[in-house]
């Protein structure tokens, strides 16, 4: 069968060329335009990149239109419910789930990188007490590369693999390290007796005179299950901005470390990471659930600057399939912490209810999104709001290291060089100071 072409015509410099159209397994083609300007002398012009495939990736499958997200061809819906984050995070980096031994053997090697060096437990000490935990993500998971330097050979496939291992391992040992540097708490040591979210709330909440887990004080398997299902939803999803973002510092042949570090920076924007700490920042605005229809009606007046937050995605049109599991889990965390008196939970929760139920929502398919329900779940499982974008660097780590030993794999990988359309001055001479 012979393959499609396309076609493009520079008539006003009487030039012509044909591309050919590159098919997937699934999912919309693409015109190859590789030699477009050796052919024609033009570039294309896609701010934001909404019509370019920057890759070819085996890892995850977006269709916006159906509302579908798979990881390695299987249903986000399916992994949700039945798999666990490590299982996840192998099948991502492997391509396969894991049989037992396969499972065993990796959650072994997680324990064993878990570990922080000790002399990088002093580099925290550099950072003042008030600096934002995503602030110290970034140093910290940067810094990685001089304590662990041994395995940097990147064209050795085992030393990639190692430091992919390090880098998933190692995170939320520095995310909780993070946390308690804020608090003044002495930090906690990872135990290989706990699975990967319970160690990481035990080495959040402990207390040298109290183990947050023990015969009084344990995890709530409700609070397991749901960072379980957070970790999941948030382990990758295709090339948003920092995915793309380690893919191009990778390109460089920058060491792994400071690729992900790169990552964390572009996940720290509130357009990407920091959406869930808007909800809640909007939420605190509306106030009381009497005051709902009022911010209803100043979300649809195209004319007023208040949006509402969480409602809405830009790649699903039809609804986010994430939203609906991580909706279930939310139900299930605050009906467990019902107790908590939290008027922001029972607000979110009517607000919810009432665009639901709202047509002007129903018609823009306006659905609560994943960052809607991960802020107000997180608040309940009192992780505090400054280390949410922190919880979504965990998550998303499995996906960048993912991405990272997909790319540094191909025998041809090339430096990203985005090109531009200069709109500046034209050439001119340089004017000596005293005629300016």
């Amino acid at each position: 069968m012979p393959q499609d072409k396309v076609a493009i015509n520079l008539e006003s410099l009487g030039r012509a060329a044909e591309f050919s159209l590159l098919d997937g397994s699934q999912g919309v083609p693409a015109i190859d335009i590789g030699s477009l300007y050796k052919q024609l002398g033009v570039f294309t012009y896609d701010p934001g990149f909404m019509s370019t495939a920057s890759c070819k990736s085996a890892i995850t499958y977006i269709d916006g239109e159906n509302g579908i997200l798979l990881y390695r061809g299987y249903p986000i819906e399916q992994l949700a419910k039945q798999s666990s984050f490590l299982e996840v995070a192998y099948l991502l980096m492997n391509g396969e789930l894991p049989g037992d031994d396969e499972l065993l053997a990796f959650t072994d090697e997680i324990n064993h990188h878990a570990m922080l060096h000790e002399a990088l437990r002093s580099f925290f000490d550099g950072f003042h007490y008030d600096a934002h935990p995503m602030a110290m993500m970034v140093g910290v998971m940067g810094s990685l590369s001089a304590f662990y330097h041994s395995e940097l050979n990147m064209e050795d496939p085992e030393h990639r693999r190692i430091s992919a291992m390090r880098m998933l391992a190692k995170v939320p040992t520095i995310a909780a390290a993070c946390y308690r540097h804020s608090v003044g708490w002495p930090f906690v040591y990872p135990r290989v007796d706990l699975g990967y979210c319970e160690n990481f709330m035990n080495m959040m909440f402990s207390l040298p005179s109290q183990k947050f887990i023990g015969k009084d004080h344990y995890i709530d398997p409700v609070a397991v299950k749901a960072l379980n299902i957070l970790f999941i939803l948030h382990a990758d999803h295709e090339q948003n901005a920092s995915t793309s973002t380690v893919r191009l510092a990778s390109s460089t042949g920058a060491n792994p470390y400071a690729c992900v570090a790169a990552g964390i920076s572009a996940l720290w924007g509130p357009a990407h990471g920091g959406a869930n700490e808007a909800v809640l920042s909007m939420l605190s605005e509306i106030g009381s659930v009497d005051r709902i229809p009022e911010f209803i009606a100043k979300a649809k007046d195209k004319n007023d600057p208040f949006r509402l937050m969480g409602f809405g995605h830009r790649v699903y049109k039809n609804f986010d399939p994430r939203a609906t599991l991580i909706r279930e889990t939310c139900h299930e965390v605050l009906e467990k912490y019902s107790d908590n008196d939290e008027p922001l939970f029972e607000l979110a929760l009517a607000l919810e209810q009432y665009a639901l139920k709202d047509e002007y929502f129903i018609e823009k398919k306006l659905y609560p999104n994943v960052d809607f329900y991960s802020g107000i779940i997180y608040k309940a499982l009192k992780i505090p709001e400054e280390m949410f974008t922190v919880m979504f660097v965990i998550a998303r780590t499995a996906g960048w290291v993912s991405h990272w030993l997909e790319m540094m794999a191909e025998p041809s990988h090339r430096i990203g060089r985005p090109r531009q359309i200069y709109t500046g001055y034209e050439k001119r001479d340089y004017i000596p100071t005293e005629e300016r």
